[in-house]
């Protein structure tokens, strides 16, 4: 492993669960990972919180591609280009978003670099500010949550059940159960790797930020997920969410979706909003 730019926080739960809770840019972030807790292989989730100056920061995680070989190499190849990418364009100065997608691009390509037919996914999401804006490949999601449950940002998975929900075709319920859920169209480590960049929205007060792997998404219905996370201390709705998880991770029961993967999920919230 490389050695991480200054102030950069990685979870990659190699040992077990590995959870951070920290002030940055402004406000709150929490973060968590453990790998699929009925697998002996490893966790193939990164998790990284990467300051940029002092009012900035970029939330990431990037899951290895299931059924690929190496995929946690691929994602820690993945977010370490990432940051150091970040770093380097953090001393020029240079825009945050043209230095997430520089930085992608060039996670891209060493990816493509190890020459091991890995792949990942990869999620981002700036916080510049009180602007959240989304960069996406592959399945692992970001939602943005006001206090009140209004979904402000949602990013669709790139996936035949993601795009099938986006254009009204499976309702998110369904979708959770069908057969082709797996199954991932556009990955972080190939040529035709493609940049989904989502609209900037403004945070308000207490405005909840979420980013996680599939580990989440998979298991737990969007409406479960805003009224764990809209309200109440970060931490609480951390584990409440890891909580919910294993529950559905154990066992399906009365329909519930159920898919033990490894779990990711970073949660951002600006307790009070500036005006900066």
């Amino acid at each position: 492993m490389t050695e991480q730019p200054i102030d950069m926080l990685l979870l990659d739960g190699a040992t077990g669960p590995d959870t951070a809770e920290t002030d940055v840019a402004g406000g709150q972030v929490v973060a968590y990972t453990c790998r699929d807790p009925y697998k002996e292989t490893e966790n193939q989730d990164t998790v990284a919180i990467l300051p940029y100056g002092p009012g900035a920061v970029v939330l990431a995680v990037a899951d290895g591609a299931g059924g690929l070989p190496a995929g946690k190499r691929a994602s820690l190849t993945a977010v370490h280009t990432l940051a150091e990418a970040l770093q380097v364009a953090m001393d020029k100065t240079m825009l945050l978003r043209t230095a997430v997608l520089n930085g992608i691009e060039e996670a891209n390509s060493a990816v493509l670099g190890l020459a091991n037919g890995s792949a990942t996914t990869l999620t981002v999401v700036t916080i510049e500010g009180r602007q959240a804006r989304s960069y996406q490949i592959g399945d692992s999601e970001a939602i943005v949550i006001g206090q009140r449950g209004l979904v402000k940002l949602q990013t669709t998975a790139h996936s035949p059940t993601g795009f099938a929900v986006e254009a009204g075709f499976l309702d998110q319920r369904e979708a959770l159960h069908h057969e082709e859920r797996h199954l991932v169209s556009n990955l972080l480590g190939t040529t035709d790797m493609r940049i989904d960049i989502g609209t900037s929205v403004e945070l308000d007060a207490r405005d909840t930020v979420l980013v996680a792997s599939d580990g989440l998404m998979d298991n737990v219905h969007v409406d479960e997920i805003i009224e764990c996370v809209r309200k109440g201390p970060l931490s609480d709705a951390m584990r409440e969410l890891v909580q919910l998880v294993g529950e559905r991770m154990k066992e399906a029961d009365g329909g519930q979706p159920s898919k033990p993967d490894d779990l990711s999920i970073i949660l951002f919230r600006k307790p009070i909003v500036g005006k900066n």
